[in-house]
């Protein structure tokens, strides 16, 4: 029973681990709170290599120097490029499931930690902080954001940046969407604040929060939090990087 358990929460890892095996570029799907249910990602796009990614994810990269803390790293192929440059990487992530496909695959330093317990690192550990993927959207909240971002800044180094990825949530004209985000608002939330869960084959993770947020919005996040936005990197119609650099003390 306990194995089965574990497979039914780690639907993520599930999905990373028959990718691992079989070669068969396949995605999650996201199940939204209001029962909206969609593919999560581009199939096959955990293990893409470099050279397939778009331009503007390897400029964005282009900024990580020293240590790396790579948040929500999945299989580590952004984790394995910084590796391969010479960089001193750690990939976290919440599914065990993930960090086994990051270890096989070579990431040397992967541990099974959410993004809620960075605070277990010790003051100064890191230099870069990158959050590819969307993974902007793991800080959950506003209110948790600006905790975690605190945290962010006690474990990096006095010149140290994080590169982070999001999607505009407003760059849509589907109803659906859009009602979503009337509804986020009449409950006081933000309106790309998504409550969804992944589903792989018959596996089902936990439900949690994911935060998508306009570059007018991420400047909000931040905000008294020690970070400042150096610039953005635009993408597609709705993806964006942005770099961030640390406040003076």
């Amino acid at each position: 029973m306990n194995n089965v358990k574990q497979r039914i929460q780690d639907a993520y890892g599930e999905m990373l681990r028959f990718q691992l095996e079989t070669g068969d570029p396949v995605t999650e799907i996201v199940e939204r709170e209001d029962r909206f249910i969609a593919p999560g990602s581009t199939p096959g796009l955990y293990f893409l290599e470099p050279k397939k990614w778009p331009r503007e994810e390897r400029n964005a990269l282009k900024r990580a120097k020293g240590r790396v803390l790579d948040i929500g790293c999945g299989a580590g192929r952004h984790s394995l490029y910084l590796q391969d440059l010479g960089l001193d990487v750690t990939a976290i992530d919440n599914s065990p499931g993930a960090i086994k496909v990051c270890k096989e695959r070579g990431v040397r330093q992967a541990l099974v930690r959410p993004i809620s317990e960075v605070s277990r690192f010790k003051d100064a550990s890191f230099d870069t902080i990158i959050m590819m993927g969307n993974n902007f959207g793991l800080l959950g909240s506003l209110s948790k954001g600006k905790k975690i971002l605190k945290e962010f800044y006690r474990i990096t180094s006095p010149d140290a940046v994080i590169i982070a990825a999001t999607r505009d949530p407003y760059k849509t004209n589907r109803r659906l969407h859009l009602d979503y985000h009337r509804f986020n608002r009449s409950r006081g939330r933000m309106s790309g604040q998504i409550r969804m869960r992944i589903r792989f084959a018959a596996s089902t993770g936990p439900w949690f929060d994911y935060l998508l947020v306009s570059p007018d919005e991420m400047k909000m996040v931040i905000d008294r939090t020690g970070w400042q936005i150096r610039e953005f990197v635009i993408g597609d119609e709705s993806g964006y990087f942005a770099i961030m650099e640390k406040l003076p003390a």
